[in-house]
């Protein structure tokens, strides 16, 4: 847990005092209008989003040089600062409720990637950053930056919504902005997959790469029915399960692999016993 303010230096709210707030659809503007339990929570995935828009923003950064068009490394280049802002813009908040951010930065390695060949680590994390485990994984090829950009940030997408309507004020209008820029990545992927896949010679590469990352998007959303996300749910910071936000996700983008001439990998849902080991 990172320590923020002290007891000593706020009055802080009760429970009860918080949730009927919350009932009422008021929303949380400072630490003081927060239980200790509430700040974790908060802080737990407003981290996991910064860490992942800055070790996004990095991985993405060899393709400028590697697009195969001058108009795509601009374009790259223009997802690139993109997401080096949304980290920049989420760091900032996260300041103002008593994170040291630059030791929080400088104690990760954010161009940490796994082994070439190395196995998909489903849901588990590798590293002690926050960021979603997906980027953990190495970008090989033009078709592997397609793909990812194609279902990773589709699906944060959807993980973004819940957000527009969170219980902390700051979060959520930052979010606004960070939505709309994050809908003209999905569209630079949309576009990319259907060319790839219409092309024979890039057809076969296409299915491969998305075999690969459409998996591994789905596990970004996490378990179903966990403790922790049910805490997130009765404190407003997020208003589905996670399995909700990934049925949502696979629901809009099966049909764009299918139209793009393109085959929905196969993907299995954690079993009940792993389900179980995390509530």
């Amino acid at each position: 847990m990172i320590i923020g303010l002290s007891n000593e230096e706020v009055r802080m709210v009760t429970e009860q005092e918080m949730l009927d707030r919350l009932a009422r659809g008021e929303k949380i503007t400072s630490r003081e209008e927060m239980t200790d339990d509430y700040y974790e929570q908060l802080l737990n995935l407003m981290l996991q989003q910064a860490d992942s828009e800055l070790a996004g923003g990095l991985g993405y950064g060899p393709w400028i040089e590697k697009a195969p068009t001058i108009d795509e490394k601009l374009a790259v280049a223009s997802i690139v600062k993109d997401e080096i802002r949304h980290a920049k813009a989420m760091y900032k908040l996260l300041e103002k409720l008593g994170v040291d951010i630059e030791a929080h930065i400088a104690k990760h390695d954010y161009n940490f990637r796994l082994e070439n060949g190395q196995q998909d680590i489903g849901a588990d994390r590798v590293k002690d950053d926050t960021r979603v485990n997906i980027f953990y994984y190495p970008i090989e090829s033009w078709s592997d930056f397609i793909m990812f950009n194609f279902c990773m940030d589709r699906g944060a997408g959807h993980q973004l919504e819940d957000v527009l309507e969170c219980s902390y004020a700051p979060w959520a209008k930052e979010i606004e902005l960070i939505f709309k820029e994050e809908l003209t990545h999905v569209g630079h992927g949309n576009f990319w997959v259907k060319k790839l896949a219409a092309d024979p010679a890039t057809h076969d590469e296409a299915q491969a790469a998305l075999d690969k990352w459409y998996v591994r998007t789905m596990n970004i959303f996490g378990r179903p029915n966990t403790r922790r996300n049910a805490m997130y749910r009765k404190y407003g910071l997020k208003k589905r399960d996670n399995d909700e936000v990934r049925r949502a996700f696979k629901a809009e983008i099966d049909p764009l692999i299918e139209a793009a001439g393109l085959k929905v990998p196969a993907w299995s849902a954690p079993s009940e016993t792993e389900v179980a080991a995390v509530r």
